[in-house]
């Protein structure tokens, strides 16, 4: 009895002097994080408004949900501030993802049945487990991360098949086609863009899958070419939702590779493609451009030929050379019109940290921030050897994830999952302002929550506010580090 006396007169004087801040007087007896007394029973832990998803450079967090809680509270505490406006929208979200070249398809359908089974479902599902890929580029044909270059109508040197009585898909049968039935069971809505590095061989004035130019006098065949690669896909049960006219049409050095002028472009979609597509019932969205953000020009002088624009859904960019910001001069110019952003790639040579601030500030915040519908990462899989390519194809292109006997995740995965699994297909960017060396982007999701995506590109922590209908909630990242925030 005595020594509970005593203990009890400690504890008083030592809440008497709390203002000093030596003791925490809301631990109990035990020294438990409990306010309660005897008994212990344990208070359910703090509500927290935000839920709170963290990436750091170094990898000590990797997508990892953060336990502690975060609430928007009244008052301020001098953090800068993003102020999150979910009544000022932008553009729609198609959705976030990779392109499933030829060499990812065979990595990953070479994977054992259950290993598969369980790799596809964390990529596509949408549970708790999955990072929620939903949007994928294929190559039409082969691209330089195929083991061969191929077309759908290759022909003997010296030989034509103007009416395609030639065209197939066995190529893709084998790998990218069966891939695509599994991730469809996964994820019926996924959105499907196709992209041809080269048209056959026979159409172009080089007769080679290296450079060259399409032939005017195949303008019509090749879109016919089009038309038979859509319908084929749905005769497989696969719907491409869009296509670009050439992938990286002003560069002639890749294997394989086409050059495409953007005067060229404009004729054979107003003279050719559009009407083809018009005449066949086809809906597929009409893309150009697809290639750096340095030359903002080429798609808008596409644009500017109302004949060809009528067909014309948009323009998509990649960021191997440029400023992310030539997509908002598109859009200035053709606001009607949509911006996609259909690669990236991780080297082999990069490093996670840097890979990771880059990409989130410039692809997937970047992109968003200037009217994309889309973020796409380059390959989807890899192999630790980087071996699937063609000829003087990439050599250097990591994957999202590397395939062994299971998977690596790598750089790239992070990436778009830090996107793909919080904000959907459907979701509409909001406002929000860059705060210090907080770049960030937000998002108003179909079930009414609120997305924050946010990398700090500084070389020290930042505390900031998430500043939501003029309530606070006082968040911070360390150098490097990404979040994605959800209330």
């Amino acid at each position: 009895m005595k020594n509970t006396f005593l203990k009890n007169i400690v504890i008083l004087i030592s809440c008497f002097i709390l203002s000093f801040g030596f003791i925490d007087c809301h631990k109990n007896n035990d020294g438990n994080d409990n306010p309660g007394g005897g008994g212990g029973n344990q208070n359910p832990p703090p509500h927290s408004d935000i839920s709170f998803y963290l990436t750091k450079g170094d990898q000590t967090a990797l997508l990892q949900k953060q336990s502690y809680p975060i609430q928007f509270k009244d008052g301020s505490n001098g953090n800068p501030e993003i102020i999150i406006d979910s009544t000022k929208t932008y553009q729609s979200v198609d959705g976030f993802g990779f392109t499933l070249t030829d060499g990812s398809a065979q990595l990953i359908m070479g994977l054992p049945d259950g290993i598969r089974k369980n790799v596809l479902n964390e990529l596509f599902g949408n549970d708790s487990a999955s990072i929620s890929i939903s949007y994928l580029r294929l190559s039409m044909g082969a691209s330089d991360l195929s083991a061969s270059v191929y077309t759908y109508d290759d022909m003997p040197e010296g030989s034509t098949d103007i009416n395609l009585e030639h065209f197939d898909l066995r190529k893709d049968m084998s790998m990218v086609i069966p891939a695509l039935k599994e991730i469809l069971a996964i994820n019926p809505a996924i959105k499907l863009m196709g992209s041809p590095w080269t048209a056959p061989l026979w159409m172009k004035d080089n007769h080679s899958s290296v450079g060259g130019s399409l032939l005017p006098q195949y303008y019509e065949a090749y879109a016919n070419y089009f038309v038979k690669y859509i319908q084929a896909m749905k005769q497989e049960g696969i719907t491409i939702d869009a296509v670009t006219i050439q992938n990286e049409p002003l560069h002639g050095g890749n294997n394989p590779s086409m050059v495409m002028q953007a005067t060229e472009e404009a004729a054979f979609i107003k003279n050719n493609l559009g009407p083809a597509f018009q005449h066949a019932g086809i809906k597929t969205k009409i893309i150009v451009w697809d290639h750096n953000a340095d030359n903002p020009q080429y798609p808008i002088t596409i644009l500017n030929d109302q004949d060809a624009r009528q067909y014309i859904d948009g323009s998509a960019f990649h960021l191997y050379n440029g400023d992310i910001s030539a997509l908002t001069t598109v859009h200035n110019a053709y606001p009607n019109k949509n911006l996609y952003f259909t690669e990236q790639y991780t080297s082999s040579g990069g490093t996670f940290a840097g890979d990771l601030v880059w990409h989130l500030k410039n692809i997937i915040i970047g992109s968003m921030r200037n009217w994309s519908r889309n973020a796409l990462e380059w390959n989807l899989a890899s192999d630790p050897n980087y071996s699937i390519h063609t000829p003087g194809g990439c050599t250097t292109c990591k994957g999202g994830i590397t395939i062994v006997s299971g998977i690596v995740r790598n750089v790239g995965y992070y990436i778009i999952a830090h996107a793909s699994k919080f904000v959907p297909a459907g979701s509409v960017r909001i406002s929000s302002n860059i705060a210090g060396n907080i770049y960030n982007v937000a998002f108003l999701r179909p079930d009414g929550k609120k997305v924050l995506i946010a990398v700090n590109d500084g070389s020290s922590p930042q505390s900031f506010n998430i500043n939501f209908k003029n309530k606070r909630a006082a968040v911070s990242l360390d150098a490097g580090a990404v979040g994605t925030f959800i209330w």
